[in-house]
């Protein structure tokens, strides 16, 4: 860090990125994605919109930037449970629910930007994580009920992460992972 006596010290590089992605995250979510502009971001963190192109170049790399290090995350928890010889379905849903649990608020602004992701081409990349899901469950080849309870315990696991934000978090898993249990007929 640098500084000049008298003033504060200037963060480095890194640390201005990362105040400028805490910023964007905080702003889309408020606002959404295309209400928030480049100035609105640089004026909440006192710099100029300059400095902040020269860390980002447009609104979709900020949310990409946001976005896929938790795609990245959940393409690495779906890879080590295909990896494993058999897969035990109600640690699928805990970890499922875990991870969808931690990233609550991006999961937020994705719902909220479908059209934004859609754009940015990562709908397709989320929808067949779904389907992997069901296969991880059900085998290469799942019958339209076994996929449709997939789809609803998958999907509801999701939304009760983010509609029950003051439920207590174990509480809130073991009801969540029980109900997607039921949805997929197996025994919770």
């Amino acid at each position: 860090m640098t500084s000049s006596p008298g003033r504060p010290p200037r963060p480095r590089p890194s640390d201005t990125k990362q105040r400028i992605l805490e910023a964007a995250r905080e702003l889309f979510l408020r606002q959404g994605v295309q209400r928030t502009s480049l100035q609105d971001i640089a004026a909440r963190l006192g710099i100029t919109k300059p400095a902040l192109y020269y860390h980002f170049s447009s609104r979709e790399e900020l949310v990409r930037s946001i976005v896929l290090p938790i795609l990245e995350e959940e393409e690495e928890f779906l890879t080590r449970q295909e990896a494993l010889a058999e897969v035990e379905p109600r640690a699928l849903l805990e970890g499922y629910f875990d991870f969808h649990y931690r990233h609550r608020d991006e999961m937020v602004l994705m719902l909220s930007e479908l059209t934004t992701l859609a754009d940015l081409g990562l709908i397709d990349r989320v929808m067949a994580w779904r389907g992997r899901l069901g296969q991880l469950l059900h085998g290469p080849e799942p019958t339209l009920e076994q996929a449709t309870r997939a789809a609803i315990a998958f999907g509801g696991i999701q939304d009760c992460t983010i509609q029950f934000p003051d439920a207590p978090p174990e509480e809130l898993r073991r009801a969540t992972v029980d109900g997607a249990c039921a949805a997929l007929g197996i025994a919770p």
